[in-house]
Formats: structure tokens, sequence, C-alpha cells
């Protein structure tokens, strides 16, 4: 517990930072794009210990083509993309020759890693200068009378934090005080529909403390419902993430994050709702 507050203690402001200064957007460019490409590697050294062999080189080469598409929102370049790597992995795993029989297992965890990891992580690169576009002067959005300025992106990225962290905070102490019932025990033994519950509570609350504090142009039923949908989809993507540890017989990802184990093991929840924060704005205020 220690250990976990003093590293909270630390990220923390870091990422605050990088979020509400607004001179501050490349250090929170920089600092999703490092944890994506640290986390692609934990999700690739699990699947060794599965005896995969996932092509690292042609992997990061389609993750700095995501990141480009992504910081300028070039949405449209995805459709070549994402053929063309994977036509790369396969070609370059039928490259490396024989033996075969790990081919589709090698192949599958090297375009996973990168559709579940960067490609889903990067649309969060896209909210930070898909609303505020770095080098000129922000594109402008109306909502009624309201005028959207460059806060817009920091708005977004402010409220998908603080429900996402009150979530979890809210999933865990409810747990820990009322915990009875498991959630899902042959994957996260540790989680329980009362904690789930407390979760989303805490989440819908955030929501509902966000709209009033500084998020007015999202209206309360929008950020409601948005805050539900991002609790369940980060209790699925926690899920799934312990899945796939217990495939590889790991405890956590890695031990990168004194307490918390791997940075993949803190993005597990992130991961999903990444794409759903992102086209949602797209499509809520276009």
């Amino acid at each position: 517990m220690k250990s976990r507050l003093i590293t909270a203690a630390v990220a923390l402001p870091v990422l605050i930072a990088s979020v509400i200064v607004k001179p501050l957007w490349p250090l929170f460019v920089a600092l999703a794009m490092a944890a994506i490409v640290i986390a692609l590697y934990e999700f690739w050294f699990l699947c060794r210990r599965v005896g995969a062999r996932p092509d690292v080189v042609v992997g990061y080469a389609a993750v700095a083509a995501l990141f480009v598409t992504f910081f300028y929102n070039w949405i449209e370049f995805l459709y070549w993309i994402v053929p063309v790597f994977i036509v790369a992995a396969l070609v370059a795993e039928m490259l490396r020759g024989a033996p075969f029989d790990k081919m589709v297992l090698s192949v599958g965890s090297t375009v996973l890693g990168v559709l579940y990891v960067a490609f889903l992580g990067a649309h969060l690169i896209g909210v930070r200068t898909g609303f505020d576009t770095p080098g000129r002067q922000p594109e402008t959005f109306w909502v009624g009378d309201a005028y959207l300025s460059h806060t817009l992106s920091t708005h977004l990225l402010s409220f998908f934090f603080l429900v996402l962290m009150g979530s979890d905070t809210g999933a865990y102490y409810t747990g820990r005080a009322l915990g009875r019932h498991k959630l899902a025990p042959t994957v996260s033994p540790g989680k329980t529909w009362e904690g789930a519950a407390g979760g989303m509570a805490a989440s819908l609350a955030a929501a509902a403390l966000c709209h009033y504090w500084f998020f007015p142009e999202l209206s309360l039923p929008a950020a409601l419902a948005l805050a539900a949908l991002m609790n369940v989809l980060g209790v699925v993507g926690d899920l799934t993430e312990s899945a796939l540890k217990r495939g590889a017989n790991a405890k956590d990802a890695a031990q990168i994050l004194p307490g918390h184990g791997g940075l993949l093991d803190r993005l597990d929840s992130l991961l999903f709702n990444a794409p759903l924060l992102y086209y949602f704005a797209l499509y809520y205020w276009r």
C-alpha cells in the first residue's frame, strides 16, 4: 500500500499538469507515447511466456505510424496502415523461416499487441491534439450558444481521468468494506459485485462533479451516460488484462511501477475507453 501511494504521489502531479496546463500538451503526448511503447513491450513479454515470437521491428514500425496518424488526426490513413501492417507481420514471420509451428501464435501476438495496446491507446493522443491543433489557431466548436475553444481537449481528458480514477477508487474501497459476492472468480478473485456497484456510483458522481465544476458544455445526461459506459468498459478491460496474465501465468505484466505492477496493468481500463472518448467527442461536437 505504501509503495502504491508513493508511486501515485509522484506520477499523478505530472499527469495532471500535462492535462490542465496548456503549454504542457507535448508532455502529455510524450507520456502517452512512452506508456504505450512500454505497455506493448510488456504485452509481448507475456506472449513470449507462452511460446510466441512477436516481431518487435514490424510491430513498433506500425506503432510509429499510428502515433503520427493520431497526432495529426489523419484517421483515414488507418485504412492503409492496418492492412499493410497485417501483411508485413505475416511476410516477416514467413521470412524467418522454419519451424513454422508457432507462426500463427507469433503473428497473432504481434498484430494483437499493436491493435490492443497501441491502436486503442493512441486515441488519447488524438483527443489531446484533435480538438486543439498544435501550431495554429485551434478549431472552434459551437453547441447552441456555448462557445468551445481550445479548452475542450483539456476538459475531455480531465473528465476521462476523473471518472476512471473515481471508478477505481470507489470499487477498491467499497469492495474491501462490503465485498461478498465474486464478480469473476476464475479471472480476478478479488473483484466483487459490491465493488463494481461502488465503482459505478463513484464514476457517476465524478461525471456530475465534472459537469457542474468545469464542463457545462457536456450535458448532465450525456455525462452520466458516458461515465456509466466508461465504467463498464473499464471493468471489462481490467478483467481482460487479468485473463491475459492468467494465460501467461503471471501476476503482473511487469514491476516497473512499485505497488502497481507494469504500465499495462495501469492502462487496462483506459485502453478500452480511449476510442469511446475520442469518437464520442468527435460526433458530439462536430
